[in-house]
């Protein structure tokens, strides 16, 4: 009996983003779903996007299912799965963070990065006239990308949209999801260097008992090499 996976994208990205993932999922006889979030289709008005919302789109998808999914989220989707799972809970069979951002409570992603980089989003975020963070295509082939093609990163950069500040700057509460009985995985592509080396493993931690799968790649290789990734979500979920 094949698995429905519901795959929820990060920052800048869309549901786009799993096309290759959902083929190879597919595949191997499951079934899979990747919900563009608010705010991050080229056209969309992103002026007023809030956390909530992001929150919002999960929940309505997961109550939408009859059966329950197993829920993936990727970078800065792991705390919107910790905000979204305790309000869709019983249609969760399996918890799985790629490659994510894990918070404590209380704190917000741009708590654990460099004050740097946070400021300078920022600033980026108030110069716009949507209050988001435009693309830096030097991160995303520098960080994100780093060692890939240009002709990858191209694809990708040309697919990006301005991500809503709010993502950023919105602390979670984790208090519900920290009392899940849920079985959680992460999948880890060792190769990522956007973040110092260790930082998603520990922040892993706080996750409690998980189940870890390291593959190679990097932090786009969902994009690059979905195989890779749809290989570790399918040991995530035996």
């Amino acid at each position: 009996m094949g698995k429905h996976f519901v795959l929820i994208h990060g920052a800048w990205h869309g549901g786009w983003c799993w096309e290759g993932v959902i083929k190879e999922l597919e595949r191997a006889g499951h079934t899979a779903e990747a919900p563009t979030m608010p705010g991050h289709r080229p056209a969309d008005d992103r002026s007023k996007v809030t956390f909530q919302d992001y929150v919002s789109k999960i929940v309505s998808v997961l109550k939408a299912k009859t059966t329950p999914v197993v829920l993936v989220g990727h970078s800065s989707a792991g705390f919107l799965l910790q905000s979204a799972a305790p309000k869709g809970a019983q249609k969760i069979e399996r918890l799985v963070f790629l490659n994510a951002f894990i918070l404590p409570n209380g704190k917000s992603q741009f708590d654990l990065v460099p004050p740097e980089v946070a400021q300078g989003m920022t600033a980026a975020a108030n110069a716009s006239s949507e209050k988001s963070v435009p693309v830096n295509e030097d991160f995303v082939r520098n960080m994100l990308m780093a060692g890939e093609s240009k002709e990858k990163q191209d694809a990708l950069i040309k697919r990006l949209v301005p991500q809503p500040i709010a993502l950023f700057t919105t602390p979670v509460n984790t208090q519900e999801f920290d009392k899940l009985k849920i079985p959680k995985s992460v999948v880890f592509c060792k190769g990522d260097v956007s973040l110092p080396p260790g930082a998603y493993l520990g922040m892993a931690k706080g996750l409690g008992k998980h189940e870890l799968i390291e593959v190679e790649g990097g932090h786009e290789t969902l994009f690059t090499n979905p195989k890779v990734v749809a290989d570790g979500l399918l040991k995530a979920v035996k």
